[in-house]
C-alpha cells in the first residue's frame, strides 16, 4: 500500500510540474502571424508593415492603407511558377514576390507597373494617376 501511495505521489508531482512548467506567453512567430491575420492596414511600399488601425509606416512614414478584402496573388519575377496568396520571398532565389497582373486590368501606374486597376485612379504606392495601358504591338491606329 505504501508503494502505491509513493507512485501516486510521484505521478501527481510530475503532472503538476509539467503543467506549470509550460510557458504561457505566445511565441514571437505566432504573435507576428496573428498580427498579420487581423491587420487591416498596411504600407503600400513595405508589405511587412501592418497594423490593425490607421497610422504611418515606421520605415518610410507613408500612410498605412486599408487592406482590400480580395485575395491578392503574388509570384516571383524570375520563377513564375512560384506563387503565393501573400507577399513574401521566392523559395528558389529569395527575390520579393510581386503582384500578378490580371488581364482585365486596363490601367496601371507609369512608375509601378505592378499597380494595376480596372478603372482610372491613383497609384497606391506613389499617388500618380493610373494610365490606360497602350497597345504594345507597335502599330499606329
Amino acid at each position: 500500500m505504501r508503494t502505491i501511495k509513493m507512485l501516486l505521489m510521484a505521478a501527481f508531482t510530475i503532472l503538476s510540474v509539467s503543467l506549470f512548467a509550460q510557458d504561457p506567453t505566445p511565441k514571437p512567430e505566432k504573435m507576428e502571424k496573428e498580427k498579420k491575420e487581423k491587420a487591416s492596414y498596411s504600407c503600400p511600399m513595405h508589405a511587412d508593415e501592418v497594423s490593425d488601425k490607421p497610422g504611418k509606416c515606421s520605415k518610410c512614414n507613408m500612410d498605412l492603407v486599408k487592406a482590400k478584402k480580395e485575395k491578392k496573388h503574388y509570384s516571383c519575377p524570375m520563377h513564375p511558377e512560384e506563387v503565393s496568396a501573400k507577399p513574401g520571398k521566392c523559395s528558389k532565389c529569395n527575390m520579393d514576390l510581386v503582384k500578378m497582373k490580371k488581364d482585365k486590368k486596363e490601367y496601371s501606374c507609369p512608375m509601378h507597373p505592378d499597380e494595376a486597376s480596372d478603372k482610372p485612379g491613383k497609384c497606391a504606392k506613389c499617388g500618380m494617376d493610373m494610365k490606360k495601358k497602350d497597345d504594345h504591338s507597335g502599330h499606329n491606329h
